[in-house]
């Protein structure tokens, strides 16, 4: 896997915690050798790259590097997290691109920890389902960043990836005892999707993403555990109630609203908001949609665009679009308004907590995979 750690760099600081070898990317010629504990400065320059040393000069330009630790159980070092395999620069745009290249095992191994905490011995289960998935996701999904000249980001918008930071034995366990396991369904790697919590009920495809073409194994799945509970109940996140006065609405409208809505401003030079009201749910119960009224019109905010829009904080997305609405209005205009919902994250796919809940119960990892995605099977690849 080549895991993208940062595009358009003004500067990067390399080193280990051991000897790093450096050769040029383009025809692996060798370009010297980083002490245990020294940091170079890679740093673009017409048409390419330079490195330099601490108090020296800078290196004739490259295309491209490429740094390797020659030292056993020991690591390069990219602004100071440590990472397994090899770690590239190279020269893109007006700024460097940062990659590291390593077994997909190995990178899994970074990203459990990120991905679905560290669990205790009776969650292990849970632990070992998020392996497969992530396996699943990083294959399936291989190469879609092509353009930028890697396979994944190394944050949320493929898998949060740590490096070695992130590894711990129980993660090794998870990952070596998998190793190779896939979901697939018709012979075919699964869209491995997986999220925080599903609050009572998972989601069909269409209600998470515009683009998510419906599958058989991504459909609403209850995470009822019997007796009024749910498996995923234990989260911290499995209940929340978000609350906006008139002011603090107007506030994060203005900032999230679509185009064309900026008559009708109040004293505070914000639009007035006449009613918020959910006009659409879909199978799993989740927001479709959601009408915004103003007193010059009003807009329809699809279903995959409402946490954003509705937010409950300028950098915060709403938790989920599993919730109920309750307006307060005076003099014609919202003065308060209160969701309260259940649940975290996009709901389709693998509940994490959901996971957790029913490894707590007993079940394995294969159970609670083919419960989460109906009609899939296990395979191991390699």
């Amino acid at each position: 896997m080549r895991i993208g750690l940062a595009v358009g760099a003004s500067s990067v600081t390399l080193g280990g915690d051991g000897e790093l070898f450096v050769t040029d990317d383009g025809n692996g010629q060798p370009i010297g050798s980083i002490p245990a504990g020294v940091a170079w400065t890679v740093v673009p320059d017409t048409g390419g790259l330079r490195l330099v040393p601490p108090g020296g000069s800078p290196t004739e330009r490259h295309a491209g590097i490429s740094a390797v630790s020659v030292t056993e159980n020991r690591f390069a070092m990219v602004s100071r997290r440590r990472y397994r395999g090899r770690v590239n620069v190279v020269r893109a745009g007006s700024g460097l691109t940062v990659m590291n290249r390593v077994p997909v095992e190995s990178y899994l191994a970074g990203v459990l920890g990120g991905e679905i905490g560290i669990r205790r011995a009776e969650e292990a289960q849970a632990l070992v389902a998020q392996a497969v998935v992530s396996r699943s996701f990083a294959l399936k999904n291989r190469g879609r960043w092509e353009a930028l000249g890697f396979d994944a980001w190394a944050d949320v918008r493929d898998q949060v990836y740590n490096g070695v930071s992130g590894e711990t034995p129980e993660v090794w366990s998870a990952v070596r005892r998998t190793t190779g396991e896939v979901l697939e369904y018709d012979g075919e790697i699964i869209e491995a999707y997986f999220h925080s919590t599903c609050g009572g009920s998972t989601a069909a495809a269409e209600e998470a993403f515009k683009a998510a073409r419906g599958r058989p194994y991504l459909r609403p799945i209850s995470d009822a555990s019997g007796g009024g509970h749910h498996y995923c109940d234990l989260s911290p996140r499995f209940r929340w109630r978000e609350e906006w006065d008139g002011t603090k609405l107007r506030s994060i409208l203005s900032r999230t609203r679509p185009p064309g809505r900026d008559r009708a401003a109040g004293g505070d030079g914000l639009q007035r908001i006449t009613d918020v009201a959910v006009t659409g749910t879909g199978p799993s119960g989740r927001v479709t949609e959601l009408r915004i009224v103003w007193e010059d019109g009003d807009v329809r905010v699809p279903g995959p665009d409402v946490r954003a829009v509705l937010r409950p904080e300028p950098d915060r997305l709403l938790q989920s679009t599993a919730f109920q609405l309750f307006v307060t209005r005076q003099d014609g205009q919202v003065t308060r308004l209160v969701a309260a919902g259940t649940g975290s994250g996009h709901g389709l796919g693998l509940c994490q907590w959901g996971a957790i809940g029913r490894a707590r119960a007993g079940q394995d990892y294969r159970k609670i995979l083919t419960t989460y995605f109906p009609g899939t099977r296990l395979e191991r690849l390699y």
